[in-house]
């Protein structure tokens, strides 16, 4: 990864997943390690924020847990903007946002926090962001960013719409209305969305990227699993989600260079590797400014990096100890092999582990 900085840019109910036995968690490729050189944890840890995260924290815990039996995590997937609210007043001791920290949150306090210090954006969890359809008739979609930005604009409202028959020849496309469904919560998955499509088609989307949704088109609907709800029980839906919860919906392939590419794992962590640190901020933050603009079709570059925003010393610092253990493990290895598995995440290189590594091992 190129570690250069430049300007900036623009409760699961984890019952099911806590109650599963050793065996179950083992099943999943990789077991938890208790805190290294040391002790199984014991307490709570209280943690809010990105769904995106969902099915990754429900596997992170079960295997967590597995090895901390006496340590009760519990993650509520409440959205970034409401994870990052709750952390910053001091009701969790870590929040998971697709967002890293804004400028002006940095510049206030954090309730867990010790008095005086910071909090620090670590990246843990990398995915494509999937734009699903639900199109009778339709099995495979091409779409340029343009085309996209229109849709979701509300500036194409038809499916055989010209500009979406021209990327699609061969394919009959309906005269089916376009319902375009967006995350009516403050998301960091909307940021990252509308943060493509101001960067690859600035003539068509012309505002900023931001959690909320910018423009008043479509259908809003609350978290990850509200859009993806709403396209699969709509009529000609389309929508914008973690991968990890397409599932069986169509997912359309995205213009990158001179070709229309599908996501993968691989092509996101690609992106995630060649973009550079956001500068102006604290030594031990590593928010990434993604590079959209790639023209490699290697590459896809609609891909989120979730983080999780930690203090770097913790008023409380049993609870401190508790987050060192707990995130270290979702950034180590094994962890990122767990997210991979249950939520088909891209792994952080060897490089960013060690460097979030270095950053946990400094916590307080």
């Amino acid at each position: 990864m190129n570690f250069k900085r430049y300007g900036r840019p623009a409760v699961i109910a984890v019952a099911a997943a806590l109650a599963l036995s050793s065996c179950a968690a083992n099943e999943g490729g990789t077991t938890a390690p208790t805190k290294e050189a040391g002790p199984a944890l014991s307490g709570t840890l209280n943690a809010a924020g990105a769904s995106s995260q969902g099915a990754a924290q429900e596997a992170w815990i079960a295997a967590f847990q597995t090895s901390n039996p006496d340590l009760t995590i519990n993650y509520d997937p409440s959205g970034s903007g409401a994870g990052r609210g709750t952390f910053i007043a001091g009701g969790s001791d870590f929040a998971g946002s697709d967002s890293f920290l804004k400028d002006e949150e940095l510049a206030g306090t954090f309730g867990s926090c010790a008095p005086g210090t910071k909090a620090v954006d670590l990246p843990v969890y990398i995915s494509p962001i999937a734009v699903i359809f639900n199109i009778e008739g339709v099995k495979n979609l091409s779409l340029d960013a343009d085309t996209l930005a229109k849709i979701f604009k509300g500036e194409i409202t038809v499916w055989n719409d010209p500009a979406i028959a021209a990327l699609n020849s061969g394919t009959t496309l309906p005269a089916t209305p376009i319902t375009a469904v967006h995350r009516s919560d403050d998301s960091g998955t909307t940021k990252n969305f509308t943060d493509y499509l101001f960067q690859v088609a600035p003539t068509v989307w012309d505002q900023k990227p931001a959690d909320p949704f910018p423009y008043k088109t479509g259908e809003g609907a609350q978290g990850t699993s509200g859009v993806v709800d709403a396209v699969t029980n709509g009529v000609g839906t389309i929508g914008y989600a973690d991968a990890s919860r397409a599932g069986k919906l169509g997912v359309a392939k995205i213009k990158v260079g001179s070709k229309f590419v599908g996501y993968t794992a691989e092509a996101a962590a690609a992106v995630v590797n060649d973009s550079p640190l956001v500068t102006g901020r604290g030594a031990n933050d590593l928010a990434i400014a993604l590079d959209r603009k790639t023209t490699d079709p290697t590459h896809y570059p609609l891909v989120l990096v979730s983080y999780a925003i930690v203090c770097t010393e913790y008023a409380d610092a049993a609870q401190g100890e508790l987050v060192k253990g707990y995130v270290g493990y979702m950034a180590s290895a094994a962890g990122q092999a767990e997210a991979a598995s249950a939520a088909g995440a891209a792994p952080l290189s060897k490089e960013l582990q060690t460097k979030v590594a270095d950053v946990i091992a400094a916590i307080k």
